[in-house]
């Protein structure tokens, strides 16, 4: 038997007079996971609530294998389709783990029929897929809000559907499950060949788990695609009104979404920190400070950097130097330009090869010339040095000559604060 296959035709769905979904079209089939985000009110729940044959489109058609969903029997979608809500009624009542699931079996019997061995093996492998057998005979009263989640997963498995649709799975569930359940989902997708498609409220869960987006706004579809193409800047912005950096990590190599914002007026435009950073350990920096109304600037930074990336963003003033070389005279003069303008310079523990050398000599010469120097040294020296301890020697000299130093970036901030009303009390005398 093929993969399952939905089809989303021009879609148009209505409370009333008030229009909620308006031509949304997509395809999608077995193995894929497809995340819908928005903010609230863009239509994520009703596009779930028109796929699973509960609110009737008043324009455009939802095919599920070739047959508009609502031509077809409630039992017979039934056994296609099935729903993971974001409230399930039936966990509060006194019902054990297994009755839940062979809740199930429903769309499977015939009136009045109760389950049979067939049912109660099917049951009891939804289950043990799920990770809840071994706790079939307990009420769901007595069940964690992990555990619950997980039942209602294998009630809907019991379905045997093709296609299962989630109604932020995670909500209220803390982190450990939120992944538990997730990583739950996603093998299914994988293994069992479902069609999954969730609503997500986490865009860096949504990022991390799902193969395809939907970004919704106001009824509409802003971006379809896959995380790359959907969660961009631009496009979150657009929809959110939220400024955010998107980066990738390093260990899931998924994207990850940071908040933040730029106050209108900047109060201390007149005090600016001079960052001598790379490789993403200034951004969270970059952030910080700007939202304190500091102004920053930064460098050098290799047109690939991550920091530097982040600096145009925020549209920093950064000096730009190319990737796989040495600082060039000109970027290091102008480097150290900046470091004569500002009122502090903060040095962060970034690995540091021939590459990069200029920097930390920057850095000294603002502790020649009297500028606060802040040094943040939590990772050892001789772990990031790729100069054969040429590095090393630099970064203790500037230790021994009176750089400030701090274990990480969150002290950063309260050090500059106290520097910056010693600076305004030294002015005023």
């Amino acid at each position: 038997m093929g993969l399952v296959t939905l089809n989303i035709e021009n879609v148009e769905c209505r409370y009333d007079s008030v229009s909620i979904l308006d031509g949304i079209s997509f395809e999608a089939s077995g193995g894929d996971f497809v995340g819908l985000i928005g903010p609230n009110g863009s239509g994520k729940t009703t596009l779930l609530r028109s796929i699973s044959r509960t609110l009737k489109p008043c324009v455009g058609a939802v095919v599920l294998d070739g047959k508009d969903v609502y031509s077809l029997k409630i039992k017979e979608i039934a056994k296609k389709v099935a729903v993971v809500p974001q409230d399930t009624v039936t966990s509060t009542f006194n019902f054990t783990a297994l009755e839940i699931v062979l809740m199930g079996r429903t769309p499977h019997l015939g009136w009045l029929e109760k389950e049979g061995e067939k049912d109660h093996a099917i049951a009891e492998n939804a289950m043990k897929i799920t990770n809840t057998w071994h706790f079939a005979d307990k009420l769901m009263t007595e069940l964690s809000g992990g555990e619950k989640q997980r039942v209602i997963i294998a009630r809907a498995l019991a379905q045997e559907p093709k296609v299962l649709l989630l109604d932020e799975p995670t909500t209220h569930l803390d982190i450990n499950h939120q992944v538990e359940i997730l990583n739950l989902i996603k093998k299914l997708s994988k293994q069992e060949k479902l069609l999954i498609i969730a609503v997500f409220h986490d865009l860096n869960l949504a990022a991390q788990y799902c193969d395809y987006l939907i970004l919704l706004s106001q009824g509409e579809i802003e971006s379809i695609g896959n995380p790359d193409v959907v969660l961009t800047p631009e496009n979150v912005k657009q929809v959110y009104h939220t400024e955010v950096l998107v980066k990738r990590s390093p260990i899931t190599n998924s994207l990850y979404i940071i908040p933040f914002s730029i106050p209108k007026l900047h109060s201390k435009q007149d005090f600016t920190v001079h960052l001598i950073c790379g490789t993403g350990t200034g951004t969270p920096l970059m952030i910080d400070l700007l939202n304190h109304g500091y102004q920053v600037t930064a460098g050098v930074l290799t047109t690939l950097d991550t920091d530097r990336e982040t600096a145009t963003h925020l549209k920093i003033q950064v000096v730009t130097d190319h990737p796989f070389s040495p600082a060039s005279e000109e970027a290091h003069k102008e480097n150290l330009d900046l470091v004569e303008r500002a009122k502090v310079v903060v040095l962060t523990d970034i690995p540091v090869g021939w590459g990069n050398i200029k920097n930390i000599e920057a850095a000294e010469e603002a502790l020649k010339k009297g500028t606060p120097l802040i040094m943040i040294d939590g990772v050892p020296f001789e772990e990031r040095d790729y100069t054969r301890g040429e590095a090393s020697k630099h970064l203790n000299n500037l230790k021994r000559n009176g750089a400030i130093c701090v274990k990480d970036a969150s002290e950063v901030l309260s050090v500059i604060d106290k520097l910056e009303g010693k600076l305004i009390a030294k002015i005023k005398k």
